[in-house]
């Protein structure tokens, strides 16, 4: 087949959407089908492009025998509220002449990768114009996230945004997420339940797995063989409630046997440096090279996932997977009901979101009980491996994306009013006001 990748976020990036999407992408292309991608150059989580980019630049490479476009975009350096939007919709309006290229091309499957749901309208007109088949990845719903974390405000702003995402959710072919409960959410606005699937993010458990030596990380950040290592390693941002990170570090600096390590990068790290700063039970790292990533994750002897109340049941959190393939213990902040909850209460602890009083007391108690972080560190382990597997994962996928081209629940989605390949052109480059590059 030929698949199109439609996202923001792709390899070099480490974490979060790009990894997950990059990995996705070789290994359909492993199974034997054509796949490009049509992303933007790599940000994510600095918030900053990295050295070898342009911003404001096209540009075509081939990544693992994949051919790879990237699209200008704006990066805010304080990326909240209208900037927040502003960067999305920098990406959707460059990245139209790109998508009007595969046109000759002519992908049998248009997959975007939301977030940026803003990319929708695009994708589903390059979908019509090839009588291509489409479907929608959500990994975050932006639009929730949005109005819960306060980026967006206002009530008729809301029942506008709602109602657009609703309208481009059901013209989409096939609507995946990471969770069941994420799932549900998609239907709820709007999608037939038989065009809604479960997506999950995967895991190597041949390349994270529990070390049988200590990592190297202990020694070289000098931490004892007996204090317990608190971890936190991904994202540094706003749905991630890092001030809780520091909230929990000032409230047991008094305990010798316990080290913080946070690790990463993001818009919210400025202030978690500040306020570790003078704290002897806490260290920093910036990211680390992927290579090392096993070798990091082995350090912890729990892994600490925050999440503000506001935001806790908008995401399942992708550095989960990590977590549990590595096993070690697991605290994560979660709401019952929600799907962070459902993994974590069988194979770590959960406390409330915010409750830092309730995650102070908890880190405490398994550090005075290592037989009991042992187990819960071999239970995450074990569903990791049952589970989490990339291949089973995307083999399931790579059947749904073959009977969605063949046909079976197939009709396609209404992408408004049919266009002829140069009508399609034309339009991208009108609404972007671009020329189409020469992809060099």
């Amino acid at each position: 087949m030929r698949i199109l990748v439609y996202g923001l976020n792709f390899a070099p990036e480490l974490s979060g959407v790009g990894k997950y999407t990059a990995e996705m992408t070789e290994l359909l292309a492993a199974r034997g089908h054509d796949v490009r991608v049509v992303c933007a150059p790599p940000y994510y989580p600095h918030w900053r492009v990295q050295d070898g980019y342009r911003a404001w630049r096209y540009r075509h490479n081939r990544w693992r025998g994949i051919d790879v476009w990237r699209a200008p975009l704006w990066v805010p350096t304080r990326p909240g509220g209208l900037a927040r939007l502003v960067h999305l919709a920098s990406f959707a309006l460059a990245s139209l002449p790109l998508l009007a290229r595969q046109i000759a091309w002519r992908p049998q499957i248009v997959m975007l990768i939301a977030p940026t749901l803003s990319c929708a309208p695009g994708a589903l007109v390059l979908a019509r114009a090839v009588r291509a088949k489409t479907w929608l990845h959500v990994q975050d719903f932006e639009v929730d996230a949005a109005f819960g974390l306060g980026l967006l405000s206002g009530g008729r702003a809301a029942r506008v945004a709602r109602a657009v995402e609703r309208r481009l959710l059901r013209r989409f072919d096939r609507v995946s997420s990471i969770s069941a409960r994420m799932v549900e959410r998609v239907v709820d606005k709007g999608v037939d339940a038989a065009r809604a699937l479960c997506l999950p993010n995967w895991v190597d458990t041949d390349a994270i797995f529990p070390l049988s030596s200590p990592s190297v990380y202990r020694q070289r950040l000098g931490i004892p063989a007996d204090r317990t290592v608190v971890l936190y390693s991904g994202n540094m941002g706003a749905k991630q409630g890092i001030e809780m990170l520091a909230d929990v570090a000032v409230a047991l600096a008094s305990r010798a046997d316990i080290h913080f390590v946070f690790c990463g990068d993001g818009a919210a790290k400025r202030e978690l440096a500040a306020r570790c700063a003078s704290l002897p039970n806490c260290r920093l790292l910036p990211l680390q090279p992927a290579g090392m990533l096993n070798e990091l994750l082995n350090v912890a002897d729990i892994h600490l996932l925050p999440q503000r109340n506001d935001a806790a049941d908008l995401v399942m959190p992708s550095k989960l997977t990590g977590m549990l393939a590595s096993g070690r213990a697991i605290v994560a902040m979660a709401r019952p009901g929600t799907s962070l909850f459902d993994v974590v209460a069988h194979h770590g602890v959960a406390v409330p979101p915010e409750d830092g009083d309730a995650l102070a007391a908890t880190l405490v108690a398994l550090a005075a009980d290592p037989e009991r972080r042992a187990a819960l560190g071999r239970a995450a382990r074990d569903y990791a491996v049952r589970t989490l597997s990339p291949q089973s994962i995307v083999g399931a996928l790579d059947a749904r994306l073959a009977a969605l081209v063949a046909g079976e629940h197939g009709d396609a989605a209404e992408a408004g009013a049919d266009a002829s390949p140069r009508a399609v052109v034309d339009t991208m480059a009108a609404l972007s006001g671009i020329e189409p590059p020469d992809a060099r």
